[in-house]
């Protein structure tokens, strides 16, 4: 009985998963070509480095003219353009629209210069005159500008989002070709015993010889838990061999697994090399199937050894080990391709036609159905829609609408999309960004204030995200926030000398905007209606004088964007996003921004792990936040 060794006190399975968790299986992050990136996990965010689209362009056939050549044109008197030319899409413009003209444009061509509107094919007609224009159009209308679909500065995805056509899609569209990833862990897989054959080989079954199931069952095991699996040759019960190839395996790999060896019989030692090349962590585990299971540490890698039963080795692997490769590689938890779940706002339709809703998912927490539903739907054109959408609901073509509450059944892009741990909306904000990097798996669709504080009354959000003044009702629960300083994003140097608001308004400066819905723009606002009150006139005389007020674009740095190309001498915008892009700055004012909770998910997990890192970078502990004030 000295030759046989016991088991220790049996470890219960939470000390297991303990034990398990304690290990380093984690690679260094990489590099991967785009074209071999589906099913891997970003290791650092990635911001749009451009626009999508990188040009104005119109978002239907037509013509595109001055909107101010059309005001005032309808049925009964038309505005009739001379034509000077055409447009295709994907071809330069090769003439520019002066007043009184117009040129003809396909879908998704380049707006020629001097144009800045689109007048749809069917309120047109051909004349002798010209072309006929049969109803008024302003600034902007049937123009998708440069960055409405993915602004430049805007982040793209965060670290630990897992790769999916959607996401290859929009990489694609932002001209990414490779793509930091979490490295893949690699799981080396020595089988032990003096009975086992590999398939393939002759087996002698009178000498009690079966095949080997356990190392490709569990290196298949490996392949879907997200690890890169390594099959090392059969060891047998042999010592000197078992210890060669299990330090050769943790040479080359961050986890060994082996499978047999690992009961209390005389021949079973694989624990005795454990204890003599690493560190025995754990001999056994209070379960059924699988009481024989080793943890430990061998050289710098990390070892689990499994029962030689193929039940037991495969209970086992997919109860402690899986999770943790999956977590190693930032995977998610496996779960069904479809969802139950309830509509989180009454959706209406009625074109007759069976509608694929493209949805998002957000976990609602009020002790009913947990899983909501919302629409998220920006359009055909809009790649973001992929990235913000969870999955489809299939609606009926004789459907009305969906009801409020309705309960519906979501088709989920990839059995692997989990609801965010946190839904966010409102304003874009640099040092938002940099907070959201702290959450795991969080969405935040930045839709402006204005729209962040409807959604945020209307239940859906987990939290908005908001600034400037508004007087519109919400009555959420205040997380904290920060100030941030806006103004004027001009030229480095300034070479217009713009001192201020006033400039926009007195002198033949050009101006870009940003989206009504957006906090900057109600401060902006406010500050314009006080120069009004100072000069005894009305706002809208103001805006009327400055050129380029109505023609907006979307994202924090596409103002700035549009200075650096020379397409403005003034934009609205942050200190912050000047001094990242090494633009001049004329400061008008500081904004609160602040973040706020939805009052029935105060204690939802990623609403307080949001509201620690607020906590956190207002107390100096995130110091790339510096600059940011309370």
């Amino acid at each position: 009985m000295s030759d046989r060794r016991q088991f220790r006190d049996l470890a219960s399975p939470a000390a297991a998963r303990e034990a398990v968790d304690s290990l380093d299986l984690s690679p260094e992050p990489e590099r991967v070509p785009l074209d071999e990136a589906r099913g891997r996990v970003l290791a650092e965010r990635i911001d749009a480095e451009l626009d999508v689209p990188g040009f104005d362009r119109a978002s239907v056939d037509g013509y595109a003219v001055r909107a101010s050549d059309t005001f005032g044109a309808d049925e009964a008197d038309p505005a009739v353009l001379d034509l000077i030319g055409t447009v295709h899409a994907g071809a330069e413009p090769d003439v520019e629209v002066r007043d009184g003209t117009c040129a003809e444009i396909s879908t998704g061509a380049v707006l020629p210069p001097g144009a800045d509107a689109v007048v749809m094919v069917e309120r047109t007609d051909e004349t002798d005159a010209g072309i006929a224009i049969r109803t008024s159009v302003a600034p902007g209308d049937r123009v998708m500008v440069a960055g409405a679909d993915v602004a430049a500065g805007s982040r793209a995805f965060g670290p630990g989002t897992l790769i999916t056509p959607r996401e290859i899609g929009l990489l694609s569209a932002l001209g990414v070709d490779t793509v930091p990833v979490r490295g893949t862990p690699t799981v080396g897989i020595v089988s032990t015993g003096d009975e086992l054959v590999r398939p393939g080989g002759d087996l002698h079954s009178e000498a009690g010889q079966i095949y080997d199931v356990n190392s490709y069952t569990i290196a298949a095991g490996v392949e879907e838990a997200g690890g890169e699996a390594v099959l090392y040759p059969h060891a047998g019960d042999d010592y000197d061999e078992m210890e060669r190839l299990l330090v050769e395996a943790a040479d080359e790999c961050d986890l060994v697994l082996s499978s047999g060896s690992t009961s209390a019989s005389a021949v079973d030692v694989i624990y005795r090399v454990i204890e003599s090349e690493g560190e025995l962590l754990l001999h056994g585990v209070s379960v059924k199937p699988g009481k024989p299971m080793l943890v430990g540490r061998l050289e710098d890698s990390a070892y689990v050894g499994l029962p030689g039963y193929p039940v037991s080795a495969l209970t086992i692997f997919r109860t402690f080990v899986a999770p943790a490769i999956r977590e190693a590689a930032g995977l998610p938890e496996p779960r069904t391709a479809t969802v139950e779940g309830r509509m989180a706002v009454r959706e209406r339709y009625s074109e007759g036609r069976t509608r694929l809703m493209p949805v998002g998912l957000v976990e609602a927490g009020d002790g009913e159905a947990d899983t909501l539903v919302y629409p998220v739907d920006k359009g055909s054109g809009a790649t973001t829609s992929l990235v913000e959408a969870d999955g489809i609901v299939e609606v009926d073509a004789d459907t009305d609408y969906l009801a409020e509450g309705e309960r519906v059944t979501v088709q989920l892009f990839s059995p692997d999309v989990r609801p965010p741990t946190l839904l966010g909306v409102g304003e874009d904000d640099p040092a938002l960004s940099r907070l959201l990097d702290r959450l795991e798996r969080p969405r935040y669709l930045d839709v402006g204030s204005r729209q962040g504080r409807r959604r945020l009354r209307d239940g859906v959000p987990d939290v908005a995200v908001v600034s400037g003044p508004t007087d519109r009702d919400v009555d959420p629960v205040d997380l904290g926030g920060w100030t941030r300083e806006w103004g004027l994003v001009v030229p480095a140097g300034n070479p217009a000398g713009v001192d201020g608001l006033a400039d926009l308004v007195d002198r033949d400066l050009r101006f870009v905007n940003r989206a009504t819905d957006a906090g900057l723009r109600a401060s902006l606002d406010a500050e314009l209606d006080r120069l009004a009150d100072r000069r005894a006139t009305e706002r809208r005389d103001l805006t009327a004088a400055i050129d380029g007020y109505e023609l907006t674009v979307k994202g924090f740095e596409s103002p700035a964007r549009k200075v650096l190309d020379g397409a403005a001498d003034a934009g609205l915008g942050l200190r912050a996003t000047a001094d990242t892009l090494d633009c001049g700055f004329v400061p008008v004012g500081t904004e609160s921004v602040r973040v706020l909770a939805n009052p029935d998910r105060t204690d939802k997990p990623g609403v307080t792990a949001l509201e620690r890192a607020v906590e956190s970078a207002l107390d100096g502990a995130v110091a790339d936040l510096d600059g940011f004030e309370a």
